[in-house]
């Protein structure tokens, strides 16, 4: 689907003569062509901010007539309905008949056969339009437009909007063309811009800041959902159709790279996102991949999971001095159940936890691992502090479980010493990092400060030379290593994804797997705002 312009029953094509893009608050698209005497702008949106949240898009085209006489035009949206899909982490095409029909007020409609529907499409205009559709409902692809004729006066420029709104069934999307008609699209155009505005933040570095803000605003409407059939919101890996792992999410991924980066934007629905992970991923912290629903995907416990809620409620309280968030029923019951889960699996002897999975999915190489039990310290400093009075008494001391790591996690001694990153107690050691479970992220959790010898020995033995398929992760970590100024350069003049965290990139940053990863979009935009503002890096 897209716009057609006729100019004397005559197609033109917009990009014909070269056509620029930009994007508009650092996120909205925008683009600028020349046809003949005619220049054209258009702007891709969906509507956000007050009074203007709603499920749809609006796409606005403005024609200038820099020529003498007046110029009548045709603008149109045309366009084919010719595959329909369910994706989770792979696309599987719905099995019924296209439709696309005729709706009231000039509007197109667009939809499967099967009842009950799974989704449908609405698209109308700002004014008087012609309405073409294939109809009936058929396995061939069927075709559409919205054809609007309009002047152009000589010296003077025209204006008109096409919306699109989608629905869990047709006369819901419909609905939601009418009210975006009636908003009109300059009032949804300006209400969004000034949301977006709100949501920007800066380092005091313009080229950091487009960085940062371009992967904050696409965690914050990739990684996060608004289901059509019930308006509650959902958190997950990426809402992008070319990442794998799509609408699946690890209570970690949620709670400690997607969240963070909401809540510098937004502390309000940073919130309502808190608890509604704790109500839907509450009952089983820490167990396993889960659906956007909080329906078990693939098992797997990592002991990062339940540490994850217990930061994350700390992290919240800290940045915004609201401490009736414990007092949420669902935010308590989580707490309590997660540290139940830890200290089921904590060690007879030593105190330090156990784990299957560490936090990147991967089975652990030994029960112990670096990262989850520095989580698992952190964790328990929250709950001796948000348990109710008996419980917090027997919260086990933090400081005992950071004690045991350097102690039982150190693989040399003296000026050689390290720390392995998972060890099973009785001689077993790995000294691999992992991607998701860095040791780099130590000093974000207490457990090692970054001027600690030891911890920068241990960086620098783990440290990796940058090849053609690197995990983009490990380079966020180093903005807390001892290499942060470095990578801040790299991250800056690195290309992702069009300028999008991607989970895989090569040695110069350019993505080359799974792009459009919004939850690590959003670790990307807090872990730079973090070593800007509270590291004090400058690139």
């Amino acid at each position: 689907m897209g716009p057609v312009l006729r100019v004397g029953g005559e197609v033109r094509a917009l990009a014909a003569e070269g056509i620029a893009w930009e994007r508009a608050n650092g996120w909205l698209p925008t683009f600028t062509c020349t046809v003949g005497s005619l220049v054209v702008r258009g702007t891709i949106f969906a509507p956000y901010g007050r009074d203007a949240d709603m499920a749809g898009a609006v796409y606005t085209l403005a024609v200038e007539n820099r020529g003498t006489v007046d110029v009548a035009i045709e603008l149109a949206m045309e366009g084919t309905l010719g595959h329909r899909q369910q994706r989770v982490r792979t696309a599987r095409p719905f099995d019924d008949e296209h439709v696309a029909s005729r709706g009231d007020d000039e509007v197109v409609l667009l939809e499967g056969a099967a009842i009950p529907g799974m989704v449908a499409v609405a698209i109308g205009c700002d004014g008087p339009a012609t309405v073409e559709v294939a109809e009936g409902a058929s396995r061939e692809p069927r075709t559409f437009a919205l054809r609007r004729t309009v002047t152009a006066p000589a010296g003077k420029a025209v204006q008109t909007a096409f919306y699109i709104a989608v629905g869990p069934e047709r006369d819901g999307a419909q609905a939601t063309v009418s009210v975006l008609r009636r908003r009109g699209w300059r009032s949804l155009l300006t209400a969004t811009r000034e949301a977006l505005t709100a949501l920007e933040q800066t380092t005091g570095n313009e080229n950091i800041d487009r960085l940062l803000n371009r992967n904050l605003l696409f965690a914050y409407f990739y990684a996060v959902g608004r289901g059509l059939d019930d308006a509650h919101y959902y958190l997950m890996r990426s809402r992008a159709p070319w990442h794998g792992i799509g609408c699946t999410v690890r209570d970690w991924e949620a709670l400690m790279w997607t969240l963070p980066a909401i809540q510098l934007a937004d502390t309000g629905l940073a919130r309502e996102l808190l608890v509604r992970a704790c109500e839907l991923h509450g009952y089983a912290p820490g167990q396993g991949v889960h659906y956007f629903d909080g329906t078990l995907f693939q098992p797997g416990f990592a002991v990062e999971g339940p540490a994850a809620f217990a930061i994350a409620t700390d992290r919240y309280i800290r940045d915004t001095g609201d401490d009736q968030l414990v007092e949420d029923p669902v935010v308590a019951d989580t707490l309590y159940l997660s540290h139940d889960d830890i200290v089921a699996r904590r060690d007879e002897r030593i105190p330090l936890y156990s784990t299957e999975v560490t936090a990147s999915g991967a089975p652990a190489p030994f029960p112990f691992t670096l990262h989850g039990n520095a989580a698992v310290a952190m964790a328990l400093d929250v709950f001796r502090r948000t348990l109710d009075e008996e419980a917090a008494a027997a919260v086990e001391d933090p400081a005992a479980v950071r004690a045991a790591i350097r102690r039982h996690f150190a693989v040399e001694r003296g000026e050689k010493a390290r720390l392995a990153t998972a060890v099973d107690l009785v001689g077993g050691a790995a000294l691999h990092d992992d991607a998701a479970g860095s040791l780099l992220w130590l000093p974000l959790y207490d457990a090692l400060d970054r001027d600690d010898s030891l911890f920068r020995r241990t960086v620098r033995a783990t440290a990796v030379e940058l090849t053609s398929v690197n995990p983009l992760l490990l380079q966020v970590a180093r903005l807390l290593g001892p290499e942060a100024q470095e990578v801040m350069g790299w991250l800056r003049r690195a290309p992702l994804d069009g300028g999008i965290a991607a989970e895989v990139v090569d040695a110069d940053g350019r993505g080359c797997g799974n792009g459009g990863d919004a939850a690590l979009a959003g670790l990307l935009a807090h872990t730079l705002w973090y070593a800007s503002h509270a590291l004090g890096l400058r690139d």
